[in-house]
């Protein structure tokens, strides 16, 4: 990018806005150009502070009654700089927190309507296995489970897709081409059943859903899945 490029679209940008009120204004990943100036590093600064300033003069001289409302969103809200936060910027802020148990079964449900499903698909059992999942996370897990049904030959998604999808996205593909010893493979089982017998002796760990010793690109040789009933 030219420099003074960023700037020019800036203006540009809130040219526009004031056009077509009313509208709405989203800036993702704002932190690109809004990060803080004090961070240090070298090469590109100069463009990005040019960038940062005018959207600064721009927020400051926009009148607020035309009916434009500016949005943005980071996910790394510590790296911006101070002067974006101040009243009469970003100075409302509004987090969004990962999914909960409602809200992945949602979110599975909203991906899944591209693909065909089987009679036999649970999506809450697939819920309560991706705690912690992002939007993003849930919507990979159906693009994996359709992929899956077709390297099978089958053009419908069944509730194993659905469920090996979880765990490659969680720790990626089976090496089935992984030569372990028996020694190992005995060593690793001892292991993993070690994790799933201090599960059941604790009055507030998930249930244990699935053991396995099958080694995973992610670089684990086996791993004990435990399954939330409801949060």
């Amino acid at each position: 990018m030219f420099v003074g490029m960023g700037a020019a679209r800036v203006r540009d940008l809130f040219k526009q806005a004031q056009a077509k009120a009313p509208c709405i204004v989203f800036i993702d990943e704002i932190d690109t150009i809004g990060k803080s100036r004090n961070s240090g590093g070298v090469g590109g600064n100069d463009e990005r502070e040019q960038t940062l300033n005018q959207l600064l003069t721009e927020m400051d001289g926009f009148d607020a009654d035309k009916g434009v409302v500016i949005l943005a969103a980071t996910n790394r809200p510590d790296t911006l700089d101070k002067a974006l936060l101040r009243p009469g910027r970003f100075d409302r802020r509004i987090p969004v927190e990962l999914p909960d148990l409602v809200g992945r079964e949602s979110i599975l449900k909203v991906h899944a309507k591209k693909v065909v499903l089987g009679e036999d698909i649970d999506f809450n059992v697939i819920a309560r296995a991706t705690p912690g999942a992002s939007g993003a996370d849930l919507a990979n897990i159906i693009n994996e489970a359709a992929l899956r049904a077709v390297r099978l030959g089958r053009n419908h998604v069944l509730q194993t897709d659905l469920e090996e999808s979880v765990e490659v996205v969680i720790a990626g593909y089976q090496r089935k081409n992984a030569v372990i010893s028996k020694e190992d493979k005995e060593i690793i089982a001892y292991h993993e059943i070690g994790h799933a017998l201090v599960a059941a002796k604790q009055s507030h760990s998930a249930p244990v859903h699935k053991i396995t010793i099958i080694p995973r690109t992610s670089g684990a040789l086996g791993y004990t899945m435990q399954v939330e009933e409801g949060e």
